[in-house]
């Protein structure tokens, strides 16, 4: 019985999930996105998400660099490292987690195997208009039925602005109708 197994073990020896969930990780962090298959997208989720977190945490001297050696341990490339640090982290400073996203893409050809588009949030230029908005907290949430309320009040707005010229027009023919 498997009973609280959560890890996706992806069919690879202990070792092997390793250095595969490592290079995956200096990929996505190198070139900011990456298509997988599905079942290896979600095993890096939870792989890099918290050695980005990790990047975040800088109070003192000691801390930042026991986080380099943390995240340097994991991911054994000093250039995915120094991309994390000093590009990444300040982009994802004002974000409390959720910074890849996943998007699938359908099967492939050759092994019929679930694709899968894995990028970092924060670099990807089509979906990243709101994210100014939302790190500055600028954002305005409102229901779903605040539309038609809209839609109703323009709809007034429309009536009464057409109406406001007739009467302007009603009046000053009336003035121009008085004897001076």
């Amino acid at each position: 019985m498997r009973h609280g197994d959560k890890i996706n073990n992806l069919g690879r020896t202990a070792s092997h999930r390793k250095a595969l969930l490592s290079n995956l990780a200096n990929a996505l962090l190198v070139n900011k996105r990456i298509v997988t298959t599905l079942a290896k997208a979600k095993a890096l989720r939870v792989f890099i998400e918290p050695l980005i977190t990790k990047t975040k945490k800088n109070e003192n001297k000691e801390q930042i660099s026991h986080n380099h050696r943390l995240v340097f341990s994991a991911l054994n490339n000093k250039e995915a490292v120094k991309e994390l640090f000093t590009v990444i982290a300040p982009k994802v400073a004002g974000r409390p987690g959720g910074y890849t996203r996943i998007i699938k893409l359908g099967k492939r050809i050759g092994d019929n195997a679930e694709t899968a588009l894995i990028e970092l949030v924060d670099f990807n230029e089509v979906y990243g208009k709101g994210t100014e908005k939302a790190a500055t907290g600028t954002t305005k949430r409102t229901r779903r039925a605040g539309g038609s309320r809209k839609k109703a009040e323009a709809k007034e707005e429309t009536a009464t602005a057409e109406t406001k010229p007739e009467e302007t027009t009603i009046q000053e023919a009336a003035e121009e109708a008085k004897p001076e």
